[in-house]
């Protein structure tokens, strides 16, 4: 794989700072049952890195010394592929925490995920789901072959759980990242063509839609360098830049920790190992923090920063700002 971090650590992009911590997101491994193009952390099923069950412990304590947090934010790879995953969810709901799992889907057909989509259900855990088109044959080209089928087969399952019914308070929202080197289309007008063409073809319903734009690291970042792309991806991230996005950026609220609990300002930052740093270490461990230690620092950025702020915005929920536009079909 070929490093995109030496092309994006000289930058310009504006120095910011964090605000009041309210969201812990915490990647709870590489290890995933799936393999897609756009992923930015480059999970896949040979992955190994996993937290441990300490780690997990010490999650718990940073909750329970950070009364201003609001969120936990659980991802991956898969999360739940995590044997401390269930214990986790229950602690936080427990406290009172909101639950986030950022879900790919096709995890509650694999063999031992039988009864997760019932947990989750029963748990009033937030799941946002990975469904990068509502056309099969994109979905399979940048996922997998029968992505598509398992990912609507599990959707039909959660709405019949309850997820997406009106005053259920189970919410499913859904993910869209383009399939190459774009800027996604506005998230109001895909939102729309997503809820027609899933609830007509399907009898699929949900509450959001999120549109991410890729980050240049990692396996797309890769795939980048090796097409020539890299450069150009760049230009259109920086020339799309919108500085009133920086108010509303993820890195402002929120800290990213790694499997092993070290702190980063978002998962971005942690796929590339900008951790955050203390005036005594390079790398700050979440044993060492709270929320309250943490607020007002310094938010460490590059080049890649420009994803968050290109065009209508681009955060762990969807866009930043309303950016008015015709539909459009999600091939790109």
């Amino acid at each position: 794989m070929r490093p995109t971090f030496p092309l994006l650590a000289a930058t310009d992009f504006p120095r910011i700072r964090r605000g009041t911590i309210e969201t812990l997101q915490v990647n709870l491994g590489y290890r995933c049952n799936q393999s897609c193009v756009h992923c930015h952390v480059n999970a896949g099923p040979t992955r190994t890195e996993e937290m441990s069950a300490d780690t997990v412990n010490e999650v718990i304590d940073f909750i329970d010394g950070s009364p201003p947090l609001v969120t936990l934010d659980l991802t991956g790879g898969a999360p739940e592929m995590n044997a401390n995953f269930r214990r986790l969810v229950t602690a936080a709901r427990a406290r009172g925490l909101r639950v986030i799992d950022r879900c790919n889907l096709t995890i509650l057909e694999e063999p031992g995920y039988e009864d997760l989509a019932q947990f989750l259900a029963d748990q009033g855990v937030e799941i946002v789901a990975s469904l990068p088109c509502y056309l099969e044959d994109n979905v399979d080209r940048q996922r997998g072959k029968g992505v598509f089928g398992a990912s609507i087969r599990a959707l039909q399952r959660l709405n019949a759980l309850g997820y997406a019914a009106p005053g259920s308070g189970l919410l499913l929202n859904l993910v869209y990242n383009p399939q190459g080197p774009v800027l996604p289309p506005p998230q109001s007008a895909l939102e729309g063509a997503y809820r027609e063409h899933l609830g007509a073809e399907f009898g699929i319903s949900f509450n959001q839609l999120f549109t991410l734009a890729n980050m240049p690291i990692k396996r797309f970042g890769s795939m980048l360098v090796s097409k020539g792309q890299f450069h150009d991806y760049m230009r259109t991230l920086r020339d799309a830049h919108r500085s009133e996005n920086l108010t509303a950026v993820m890195c402002r609220s929120l800290v990213s920790v790694d499997w092993q609990g070290w702190l980063y300002d978002c998962d971005f930052n942690q796929q590339l190992d900008m951790p955050i740093a203390s005036d005594a270490h390079p790398r700050l461990h979440l044993r060492e923090a709270t929320a309250a230690t943490l607020a007002g620092g310094t938010i460490r950025v590059a080049d890649h920063c420009y994803g968050c702020t290109a065009g209508q915005g681009s955060s762990c929920g969807g866009a930043l700002a309303e950016d008015r536009g015709e539909p459009s079909a999600c091939a790109a």
